[in-house]
């Protein structure tokens, strides 16, 4: 039987509700914004386990550590040996390290934290209950949380590699931030979430008067964080690059290191450019997960032909994460721009909506992108057939990296 235009038309309106219930459904909720807090860039490894150090010695009652890897290093000597003195002197250390992260670092190395008074669990340990997916979980966070005050996150892990002392080869380009104020009282309760999500019950942490949800303190940088999972039904993360990306009306100045972004995020990227916006991309000339270079520098030539200006950093090893949108609101943390930070680590980024730390991260990137080798159309098209066999293949396998 035919169907009428008003059964039609009552049909699809029926059809239209559901598929906005359906898109709000996937659709990440909003982060929530805590205003006036207090941040401060810190663009190398020596002024971050510098300010990192001082933030131990300073705490009274609770540091909360969550790290994808922590070396057994001379970096990771003078933490532990802060943290431990921390420990003496009535403080409480919660530590948790991802399994396969620290896979390096030798079991003795955490059986002497716990000898000292550290609390610590790993994440993801090994269990043949969940079969192959545990290998593909990480915890790829990089954050301490100190009295429920004063946090520290970006894309520094703990070792002579981010702090600057590693030999120059192996020497890592990283950005982190400090931020105090009631922004950090949100990361408590992710590090708790952590835990109890490994151990099957919440941490009981002393109570700490630190800044209560709503209080202001004399910062000027309205904070927010994004925390991302494999838990989650779509992907926080890879959502709040794209809102960032869509929102820019002048300028997007882009950070990555393992850059395997997607035809979504590519697009988004494109569809800035033809509105007027100008987007620089700075990613490494090389990098310690080679592979991802091929399957990244796979995306350059719908990049280079839409319009995105393209940097390689051949100084050291890239990486740091960050996003500068109009120069005035910052992303910046542990999530890269590939498949595996969207969809399954865990991951914590900073949102920081400040015009005095935009220009500061818009100085220190800006520096690194004058001293870098500027993609062109015609150098990446001239690439040799064997590469660009390389790339296609590999690409295959870029969910996966």
């Amino acid at each position: 039987m035919a169907m009428t235009e008003e059964t039609y038309f009552r049909q699809n309106k029926r059809l239209a509700r559901l598929m906005r219930r359906l898109e709000r459904a996937r659709t990440p909720p909003p982060p929530v914004t805590y205003r006036r807090n207090r941040v401060a860039l810190l663009p190398d490894g020596e002024s971050f386990f510098r300010a990192f150090l001082t933030a131990i010695r300073s705490a009274r009652y609770v540091i909360l550590l969550e790290y994808y890897l922590i070396r057994n290093d001379r970096t990771g000597s003078v933490v532990v040996a802060e943290l431990a003195r921390a420990v003496v002197r009535g403080v409480r250390v919660m530590l948790i390290y991802d399994y396969i992260g620290c896979m390096d670092t030798p079991s003795s190395f955490f059986r002497s934290l716990a000898q000292q008074g550290i609390e610590l669990i790993p994440f993801n340990v090994p269990s043949f209950r969940r079969g192959i997916r545990w290998f593909d979980r990480r915890d790829h966070r990089k954050m301490m949380v100190i009295d429920g005050c004063r946090a520290f996150l970006g894309g520094f892990n703990i070792g002579d590699e981010y702090a600057g002392i590693a030999s120059p080869p192996q020497r890592f380009r990283d950005l982190g931030f400090s931020v105090e104020g009631s922004a950090v009282r949100e990361l408590i309760g992710i590090f708790n979430e952590t835990w109890q999500m490994e151990v099957g019950q919440l941490p009981e942490l002393p109570r700490v008067r630190g800044v209560s949800p709503g209080s202001s303190s004399h910062g000027e940088a309205n904070v927010a964080f994004v925390s991302g999972g494999p838990h989650q039904r779509s992907s926080y993360i890879r959502h709040a690059f794209l809102v960032n990306i869509a929102s820019a009306s002048e300028d997007l100045l882009i950070v990555n290191p393992y850059f395997v972004p997607g035809p979504r995020i590519i697009r988004s990227l494109l569809r800035a450019v033809r509105r007027g916006v100008r987007v620089r991309l700075l990613l490494p000339a090389r990098s310690d997960v080679p592979l991802v270079l091929l399957v990244g520098r796979s995306s350059y030539g719908a990049l280079l032909k839409g319009g995105v200006e393209i940097y390689e950093l051949e100084d050291g090893i890239l990486h740091a994460k960050v996003m500068l949108v109009d120069g005035e609101r910052t992303i910046l943390g542990s999530a890269n721009l590939d498949q595996r930070s969207f969809h399954r680590n865990f991951e914590i980024n900073g949102i920081i909506d400040s015009s005095s730390f935009g220009a500061q991260i818009r100085r220190v990137v800006e520096r690194e992108v004058v001293a870098s080798r500027r993609v062109t159309l015609h150098g990446h098209e001239r690439r040799g057939l064997v590469t660009r066999m390389l790339e296609k293949l590999v690409n295959l396998f870029g969910w996966f990296l």
